[in-house]
C-alpha cells in the first residue's frame, strides 16, 4: 500500500502540484469532527482534477472516497488510507430555466433551497434543514418532512473516474430507493438538474422557517453529530424503536445517544470514532434484540474499524 500512496501521489502531483495534500485532516471537514486524516487529499477544481484522481486510482488501486460537506460520515481513527476528494468551489453554482433549476454538485442543500425560494420555485423546502452538498445529497437520495430529492429530479450530471470522462442520465435510471441510489461508486456527481413548481415565495418561506425550527426542537444541533444514524424501517421510526427500546442516553466513552433525538449520536470532546461504531452496534443490537428489527445504517463509514454494524 505504501508503494501505492507513493505513486499515486506522484501521479496527483504532475497534474495538481502543491494543490495536493498528505496526511491531511478529515475531522474538520465532518459534522462529526472526530477521525484521523487522509493519506492523499485533493479539493477538486475542474473536470482536469477528477481525471487525474481517475488515473492515480485506476494505476494504483488505492481506495477512494469522494467527501461532501461530510455529514452522514464517519471517518476511522486511524484516517484513510487511501485518497479523499472534495468538489471545490468550481462546483457550487446554480443556474435557472423556467421550473427547471440546475446546481454544482458542491452546492450546499440549504443554499440551493435559499436560491429555489428567490426563483419563485417550491419542491425542496425541506432541503433548508439539511447540512449536506447537492452531489451528496443525490448520491443518497437525501429528503426529510415527506419530500426527497429523487421526487424533482430530472437528469444527473456525473464524471466517470474509470473511462475520465463527463456523461448524464436521467434520473429515472439512478436506481433511487429510501436514502439511496445505484450510482457507481466511482462516478462523481458533479452537477444535477431538478424540475420544481412555482410558488408563492411567502409560502415558500414559510414552509421553510417550520422546517428550521423543527429542527431546532427536535435536533441536538448544538452538539457534533452525523446526522439520522439509522435509516427509518418500513412503515416505523429509527428514532421511535431506539427510544421505546430505553438506548436514550446509552453511552460508550464520550460518545452517546442523544437525549434530544434518540436517532442521533453525539460526540464530546475526545471523542473516539471506535466509541460511535461501538454504541451504534449497541443500539443496534438492543433494538434487534427488542423488536426483532435490524435498524439499517445510514452512516458511511471511512477507513479501517475493528467493528463495524451489521
Amino acid at each position: 500500500m505504501t508503494e501505492d500512496l507513493a505513486r499515486a501521489e506522484e501521479i496527483l502531483r504532475v497534474a495538481c502540484g502543491e494543490r495536493l495534500r498528505t496526511a491531511f485532516p478529515l475531522a474538520p471537514l465532518t459534522t462529526f469532527r472526530i477521525g484521523g486524516p487522509a493519506a492523499l487529499y485533493l479539493e477538486v477544481r475542474s473536470e482536469e482534477d477528477l481525471a487525474a484522481s481517475g488515473r492515480a486510482v485506476r494505476e494504483t488501486g488505492i481506495p477512494l472516497v469522494v467527501l461532501g460537506k461530510g455529514s452522514n460520515v464517519l471517518v476511522s481513527d486511524a484516517g484513510f488510507r487511501g485518497l479523499a476528494v472534495r468538489l471545490g468551489r468550481a462546483f457550487r453554482w446554480t443556474s435557472h430555466e423556467g421550473g427547471r433549476l440546475t446546481a454544482g454538485g458542491a452546492m450546499p442543500l440549504p443554499a440551493l433551497a435559499g436560491v429555489a425560494l428567490g426563483h419563485g420555485l417550491s419542491g425542496i423546502e425541506w432541503a433548508v434543514a439539511i447540512p449536506a452538498s447537492f452531489g451528496g445529497g443525490v448520491r443518497m437520495n437525501a429528503g426529510a418532512h415527506g419530500g426527497a430529492l429523487a421526487d424533482v429530479l430530472e437528469t444527473i450530471g456525473l464524471f466517470d473516474l474509470g473511462i475520465c470522462e463527463p456523461l448524464v442520465i436521467a434520473a429515472g435510471d439512478a436506481g433511487f430507493g429510501y436514502r439511496r441510489s445505484a450510482l457507481p461508486a466511482w462516478c462523481v456527481v458533479v452537477q444535477a438538474t431538478m424540475r420544481l413548481e412555482p410558488g408563492d415565495p411567502a409560502e415558500i418561506r414559510i414552509r421553510m422557517d417550520e422546517v428550521r425550527e423543527w429542527r431546532r426542537i427536535h435536533q441536538p444541533l448544538a452538539e457534533p453529530n452525523c446526522g439520522s444514524v439509522f435509516k427509518n424501517p418500513p412503515g416505523d421510526h429509527a428514532a421511535r424503536l431506539i427510544d421505546e427500546a430505553g438506548a436514550k442516553g446509552m453511552r460508550v466513552g464520550s460518545a452517546s445517544v442523544s437525549q434530544k433525538h434518540a436517532n442521533f449520536i453525539v460526540a464530546a470532546e475526545g471523542t473516539r470514532a471506535a466509541d460511535v461504531v461501538e454504541l451504534m452496534c449497541s443500539v443496534q443490537a438492543l433494538v434487534e434484540d427488542r423488536y426483532g428489527v435490524l435498524l439499517e445504517t445510514e452512516v458511511h463509514l471511512v477507513g479501517s474499524f475493528d467493528l463495524v454494524p451489521r
